[in-house]
């Protein structure tokens, strides 16, 4: 007598952020359909930033479940919730930077938030895989929407530049990806990341060919997104050419998606291969953070000197993943709150002033800032002082957990590092916090159409791909205010001097992300 199937269980609860953003991009996408201009340019971007709030409450009533869903292929624990989190918390301030921009006006409002929180339910997906097979569908619904609003500015061509390289480039990561991946699962046998952990701590299989060419792979695709040298040759092109809103996006909300598959994927499935793959992660980081500040030494654009912090950056939280300790895990997740607050702040002044002068994003658009707009500009220092690592602000106590794991597994000479990249790095955030304060005289040195010239381009060059500049403006006048960017750039300027003094909610909220991880000490 043959028994009936059983339906697979569904735990409904544990899935509802994936549902929330899921509904929601739906919902916007045809809201986006209505011809009503209150609608389109209003209601979608109001509804996309509900959806990431309501998720963000999902999340924190999800908070202590740590269960296995759909079949066990995911896992919605402490660390992806408070990633999630993270994700929508940087989803938010992309969305508030992007309105009244060109972007959403060009690719059409529904289609430009829909793709937004379809990156963002990726990034979940992605954060939450227990799977080959789903971190691989995770990190291309990631992906594919990102390469489209990248290129989102269509009558910019350095926008369309920015979408292409980075579906090249990305394209070429996932590639990789994938290679690694089918070698991890040849060489073990096994999709799930429990089961390849049993398998390699039951096997010998520390000098196994095939095995350690996949974890070089798999390293290779997942580092082209987290923006770790020597793969980080699209951020600053990127970050560039990219609409403000969505740079800001993907720096802080991108990266954390990579870390988070990285902490899960190497610290559960490859745990018992740590000894052959930490020493190269470690190498990485330290080559990481000298690219990332060297690079960042000679930038005139601010969107590009904020593209190599980045890289430097990466380079600071490969540190969580390399200890492969809870304490790792936790630094990284705290690391990745700091990361977004300073981020946040710093490109929500660059959106400012973006549409106040005439400068684009060169760093003489901040001079005099001070005298102009002196909230802007405490702002700025502090968004700056705080990726640093200045004391009484986030940034500090985040580079201190990561040094304190470093140094607790034996890897002191990685906390070193990361010291000795703080205090490098502070040639170029300094010369912001002066370029603030300071009013110089000097103009940029601009193409014939008017616009500054790229580190390292020729005026001719820079004129063939930017086209004409925006006019300048008469004196006296000001272009059209960004509210929603002056907001952000407060709320996130003030959360990260209160994290600073009182940093104790997000320690908390860290180490139980870290605890998530029941095979680590």
């Amino acid at each position: 007598m043959n028994e009936r199937a059983q339906a697979p269980h569904i735990d409904w609860a544990a899935i509802s952020p994936l549902l929330a953003l899921t509904a929601g991009a739906c919902v916007v996408l045809m809201l986006g359909l209505l011809r009503a201009r209150s609608v389109r340019a209003g209601l979608v971007p109001a509804l996309t930033v509900v959806t990431l709030g309501v998720t963000i409450g999902l999340a924190i009533w999800q908070w202590d479940r740590n269960v296995g869903v759909i079949s066990g292929t995911m896992a919605i624990d402490n660390l992806t919730l408070a990633l999630t989190v993270l994700f929508c918390a940087g989803g938010i301030g992309g969305v508030l930077l992007s309105i009244g921009g060109a972007a959403s006006e060009d690719a059409g409002h529904g289609e430009f938030h829909a793709l937004l929180l379809s990156s963002v339910l990726g990034m979940v997906v992605l954060a939450g895989a227990q799977n080959l097979v789903t971190l691989f569908i995770g990190f291309e619904l990631l992906s594919i929407p990102l390469y489209v609003l990248c290129a989102t500015e269509l009558r910019r061509a350095t926008s369309l530049e920015s979408g292409l390289k980075y579906l090249i480039v990305g394209s070429f990561g996932s590639a990789t990806l994938l290679y690694g991946l089918a070698l991890v699962y040849g060489a073990t046998g096994q999709m799930g990341y429990g089961s390849i952990a049993r398998v390699l701590s039951e096997g010998d299989m520390a000098g196994d060919v095939l095995l350690l060419t996949g974890v070089a792979l798999t390293i290779t695709g997942l580092a082209f997104k987290a923006s770790v040298a020597p793969f980080h040759q699209w951020t600053p092109d990127v970050y560039e050419g990219a609409p403000t809103g969505i740079t800001a996006f993907m720096a802080v909300a991108t990266k954390a998606a990579a870390f988070g598959v990285l902490l899960r994927l190497f610290d559960v499935a490859l745990i018992p291969a740590a000894a052959t793959w930490a020493p190269l992660l470690a190498v990485l980081a330290v080559v990481t953070i000298v690219v990332g500040n060297v690079g960042a030494l000679g930038q005139s654009s601010l969107k590009r000197l904020l593209a190599y912090s980045s890289v430097a950056q990466a380079g600071y939280m490969l540190a969580g993943v390399v200890v492969t300790t809870r304490l790792g895990i936790s630094a990284t997740v705290f690391y990745l709150a700091a990361y977004l607050l300073m981020n946040l702040a710093a490109f929500a002044v660059i959106a400012v002033r973006e549409r106040e002068t005439d400068r684009g994003d060169d760093i003489s658009s901040l001079n005099g800032l001070g005298a102009e707009r002196p909230v802007l500009a405490w702002v700025m220092s502090i968004a700056m002082l705080a990726l640093a690592g200045f004391p009484a602000t986030v940034g500090f106590f985040g580079k201190i957990h990561l040094i304190n794991a470093s140094v607790d597994n034996g890897y002191a000479w990685l906390g070193v590092a990361i010291v000795l990249g703080s205090a490098l790095s502070l040639a170029y955030y300094l010369r912001v916090v002066a370029a603030v304060w300071v009013r110089g005289d000097e103009e940029p040195r601009r193409t014939p159409a008017g616009r500054p010239v790229m580190a390292g381009a020729s005026p001719e060059a820079e004129e063939d791909v930017t086209g004409p500049g925006p006019p300048a403006l008469p004196p006296g006048e000001r272009r059209a205010a960004h509210p929603w960017a002056v907001a952000v750039a407060v709320v996130c300027a003030a959360a990260t001097i209160g994290f600073g003094v009182y940093p104790q909610p997000l320690f908390d909220a860290a180490r139980d992300a870290g605890q998530a991880i029941l095979s680590l000490v």
